[in-house]
Parts: structure tokens; sequence; C-alpha cells
């Protein structure tokens, strides 16, 4: 007891008095420091590419305002000829305000694709990043194919949802509903073609297999279905038909580039 009471005395703890018993090590510091430092460090770094993503929209939104009006007459004719009347005050300006955030947004893939993978790379290991890195310009070239795709079937879209008019309904289109169908379909298109990059990318970092994919097969189909008819604007069969068709050609696709690398 008395040698337990001595412990308790200060300066009778094994450290003599008056000296500095040197910085605490790691192993004794909070254990919650590091991981609350972690997160904060994780949200300023999504706060920056949050950041310069917008600013890369803001300055080809910019771009896309100048030449907006040659951009509105290209997507009109799909319409054969009908013209487009504007409803309100004020809506031809928001309509080439709307064309120039989606031309900013289209010219700002390369950017977006770059911070997305800024992002997520340091979470990687080296051989991962060395795995990923080269799909990240091919979701630039599939981005673009998914627009040109859109652009491809809007006519179609067009002519089966004018199909129903007659003699008492008129077709005589608003130019606002217009084009926010144009532009949803063009972003939809665009984006649902970054599927295959997005599976590939998963099966390299073993979130994924083909085995796992294969066996999905069924309820993947059924989302697919659901997706396209949820994300395609206007209510007509050709867009969904389309889109669903598109992804799973895809996602067939994909599956056997998963299978062939023995993923």
């Amino acid at each position: 007891m008395a040698d337990a009471d001595a412990l308790l005395e200060p300066g009778v703890t094994g450290i003599p008095s008056g000296s500095d018993p040197g910085p605490v090590p790691p192993s004794a510091a909070t254990p919650g420091d590091e991981s609350v430092m972690s997160l904060v460090d994780h949200l300023g770094e999504l706060r920056r590419r949050l950041f310069k993503a917008l600013l890369a929209i803001g300055v080809g939104s910019v771009i896309g305002y100048l030449v907006a009006v040659p951009v509105r007459n290209f997507l009109i004719l799909p319409l054969g000829g009908r013209t487009l009347q504007v409803l309100g005050m004020g809506d031809a300006f928001v309509i080439q305000i709307k064309i120039s955030i989606v031309i900013g947004i289209i010219l700002a893939m390369p950017v977006l694709l770059y911070q997305v993978w800024a992002f997520i790379a340091p979470g990687l290991t080296p051989s991962e990043r060395r795995t990923v890195r080269p799909w990240i310009p091919l979701a630039l070239l599939f981005f673009a194919i998914g627009v040109t795709i859109a652009y491809a079937i809007l006519p179609y879209a067009i002519q089966f949802l004018f199909s129903f008019t007659d003699d008492t309904l008129v077709a005589r289109p608003a130019a606002g509903p217009y084009f926010d169908f144009v532009t949803t379909l063009f972003l939809v298109f665009g984006l649902i073609m970054e599927f295959p990059i997005l599976l590939v990318g998963l099966s390299r970092v073993g979130i994924v297999t083909s085995q796992r994919l294969a066996s999905s097969r069924r309820m993947i189909i059924l989302g697919i279905s659901i997706f396209a008819a949820i994300a395609t604007p206007g209510g007509d069969l050709v867009s969904p038909l389309v889109l669903g068709g598109t992804m799973y050609i895809l996602f067939e696709l994909t599956l056997l580039f998963i299978r062939r690398t023995g993923r």
C-alpha cells in the first residue's frame, strides 16, 4: 500500500520531477482526432472540386450564350418547318439561358470528369489508379456518343408525338416545353452512356464481378426499364425504348468485356 500511495504522490511517477515528459506518442492521442480531421479534409476537397466544376460550367455557359441562337435554330430543324411560339414575356430569354447552360455543361465535361477522377483517385491503390485512369478519356467520348444518339432519335420522337394531332388538336408547340424536352433528352442520353464506364471501374476495384452482374440480369433489366420510362421526357414511346435498349446493349457488352478480362 505504501508503494501504491507513493506512485500517487506528485513527482513520484517514474519520471524525474521537473523534466519534460516529451511529446505524446501517436498511440496515446485521442482516437477520434485523426478521423475527424480526415472527414474535414475530405469535405474541404469536395468543396474545392465542386467549385472548380461550377466555374468550368460557368465559363462554358458564357461561351454557350454567344452561340445560343445558332444552336437554337439547329435544334428546331427536327420540327420539320413547324414554328415555336413564346407564351410569356421572358420565355425567350429563359430559353436562351437554358440552352447556354446545357452547352456549358457539355463544354465543361472534360473538366467535370477530371474533377471526379481527382476526387476519387486518392482513395484508390496505385494499381487501381493505373487500371481506371485510361477509362476517363473514354467517358468523354461516350458522353458525346450519347448526345449524338439523342439528336438522331429526336425527329422520330417528335413525329410520334405529333401523330396524335389533327384538325381539332392542332400542333402549335410552345418553345419552353420543347427546349426542356430536347435539353433533358440530350443530358440523359449523354450521362447514360457513362453506364459502362461505371461498371468497368467498379469491376477494376473489385466491387462487382461478371458473375454477380450475370446473376442480377433480371433485376438490372427491370431497373433499366423503370429508369428509361422515368428519365425520358415527353411521354413518347420512342425515347424510352431507345434509351432502355441502348442501356441493355451497353450492359451486355460491358458484361462480356468484364468477363473477358477475368473479373
